[in-house]
């Protein structure tokens, strides 16, 4: 199968280059990849993006993407890329199922992942207490008491979600202070279900068929102690999925595709876009804004290949008859 353009990766930015490089007229495909939406459909409630007065859900907001993206002519697949052929063109993307498919250009939105704890019994325990998306899994802790790790939007906006269904909740945080914004923690701080351990860490998570409890560690007097728990949701960052892109392209020391400023990467051709690239704002709105430059990028740019290939056939010399 071959496409002008392959997106890979289906959140805010892809879904938003899709849209761009459709009405473009360049008939995009979507790989959609482990997160159809993106992080941001797994997200209770956006109400920081542009045009919803009351805001609206993450999963919402991703579905009316792709719906858009799609009235325009945007195709969908759902597969994985395992690997990326650079030294031919157009590129060839092998996928997980045994697929090939080919393109003029790329555009890669593949996002970041939570960053986990790496503590004993998080992988032991994962999806038995362990989870990473309130918004998927809140519903099974309904009148649970569960520890929220992090102190930034995502921590405190998922924790405030899991207070629909928790009788407690206590946000563990290494520092004294939030990084979240204003709004947020006076929210937090005036939820009665609500309390917070400072300057602490999670050690340890407990339990053998399914969590009982944590082992928080003081980080100022070194002290340990338990906590009985149901529940652990880690929220302290993420980390760009760019294992894929480890050896063909240029990225940072903190793993993130390194573009130009003009979402060009180190290959004429593969641009990107969105969380795979920002560390700094890590917002739906910017990944958006990331996703319509790639795309209009990815439109130039096979403008002008098109163009000088013209320029190329032009310049042949006749054949002499």
């Amino acid at each position: 199968m071959h496409s002008k353009v392959v997106i890979i990766g289906s959140g805010p930015a892809g879904l938003t280059a899709a849209l761009y490089a459709a009405r473009a007229n360049l008939e995009p495909l979507v790989v959609r990849g482990l997160q159809p939406g993106g992080l941001i459909a797994t997200t209770s409630e956006v109400e920081n993006y542009p045009g919803f007065v009351e805001g609206i859900g993450g999963f919402d907001l991703a579905d009316n993407m792709e719906k858009q993206a799609a009235r325009f002519g945007t195709q969908f697949k759902d597969t994985l890329v395992t690997k990326i052929d650079d030294s031919v063109r157009p590129f060839v993307l092998h996928t997980d199922d045994g697929d090939q498919l080919t393109a003029d250009t790329l555009i890669i939105s593949t996002g970041a992942s939570p960053r986990k704890l790496h503590v004993p019994g998080e992988e032991e325990l994962a999806n038995r207490g362990v989870s990473y998306c309130a918004t998927c899994d809140g519903f099974f802790f309904r009148g649970k008491k569960v520890v929220v790790v992090g102190g930034g939007n995502s921590a405190l906006d998922e924790g405030l979600f899991l207070t629909r269904y928790v009788d407690e909740l206590i946000i563990v945080h290494r520092r004294d202070s939030l990084r979240a914004d204003p709004v947020l923690q006076e929210r937090a701080f005036g939820n009665e279900k609500v309390r917070f351990v400072w300057d602490s860490t999670v050690d340890a998570i407990l339990g053998d068929d399914k969590v009982i409890g944590v082992r928080l560690r003081n980080l100022k007097t070194n002290e340990t102690s338990e906590i009985e728990v149901d529940g652990v949701f880690p929220y302290i960052g993420h980390l760009p999925n760019t294992s894929l892109f480890t050896d063909l392209l240029t990225l940072d020391e903190g793993g993130y595709i390194v573009t130009d400023g003009r979402q060009r990467t180190n290959i004429p051709g593969i641009f990107a876009a969105g969380d795979v690239v920002d560390h700094i704002y890590r917002q739906a709105i910017t990944a958006a804004g990331e996703g319509c430059r790639a795309a209009m990028e990815a439109t130039w740019y096979l403008a002008e290949q098109e163009h000088a290939a013209k320029k190329a056939a032009q310049a042949e010399p006749v054949m002499a008859q």
